[in-house]
């Protein structure tokens, strides 16, 4: 279902990088590198279609919350051996805070959001200072889940790696040699302590994965999925998010 001919992907997803980068007429790419998996793979696929020499990396991380992140990220940046002038480490915690100072009752959720808009700022502006191309991270999972924040970690001008699903990511992942440190870990968008992709969404992204390829590949029902032997109360949930987030894919709304 998700098998890949990695070489013919990896000559797709870079030759797209190539062209869009050339055509935009600038001189670098940025790219926000959290330590995850979805910005290692699309970093190392960045650097394999433009060089290392014109992808610059940010990482941001909100205070000592995201130590480990920062670390692996560095871990990422070094098997691409980049040169440290091109890794800028930006701790947003002050400028996040500001901004909640000035709310009332905050919730994790709220924070999360600000976190993930405060970090595109940062990478937009070093964009604007180095005339680069902002590279975006989304795969195709979090895509259709709504598993993003909008104006935040959505923002780019291009996204490599989102007509790839979770799994493929991981696999494609190991197909490059990307650290098994960052292949193993629990997927985390590191937003608040303890905070995991799986455990907020409730299930999966292997279980999600199946569900949405039969839903939008095949076009099965939930009935007929479960059909295929999975769990009816997983599919509906997955379904749900969906239907619950589907209004990100059409924003703005605009009269015409």
């Amino acid at each position: 279902m998700f098998d890949l001919n990695y070489q013919n992907k990896v000559t797709e997803i870079t030759s797209f990088i190539a062209d869009e980068f050339k055509s935009s007429g600038m001189d670098k790419i940025v790219i926000a590198l959290s330590g995850g998996i979805d910005s290692a793979l699309s970093a190392t696929l960045a650097v394999k279609a433009v060089g290392v020499e014109k992808v610059n990396v940010l990482m941001l991380p909100y205070g000592k919350l995201n130590i480990e992140g920062v670390k692996d990220a560095r871990l990422v940046a070094k098997s691409l051996s980049m040169p440290e002038k091109q890794i800028k480490i930006i701790d947003i915690k002050p400028t996040v805070d500001e901004v909640i100072k000035a709310l009332p009752n905050v919730n994790n959720l709220r924070k999360g959001n600000i976190m993930a808009r405060v970090r595109m700022i940062y990478l937009y502006d070093k964009a604007k200072e180095l005339n680069a191309l902002v590279c975006g991270t989304e795969n195709k999972s979090e895509y259709y889940l709504g598993y993003f924040t909008r104006f935040g970690d959505e923002a780019s001008d291009l996204e490599p790696i989102q007509g790839l699903y979770k799994t493929q990511v991981w696999s494609l992942a190991k197909y490059l040699n990307i650290p098994e440190k960052i292949i193993s870990k629990s997927p985390s968008a590191g937003l608040w302590e303890g905070q995991t992709d799986e455990s907020e969404l409730g299930f999966s992204y292997s279980q999600a994965d199946e569900i949405l390829y039969y839903t939008f590949q095949d076009e099965l029902s939930a009935s007929e999925i479960a059909q295929k032997g999975l769990d009816i109360k997983i599919i509906n949930q997955v379904l749900l998010r969906v239907k619950q987030n589907k209004f990100k894919h059409h924003l703005p709304r605009i009269l015409k």
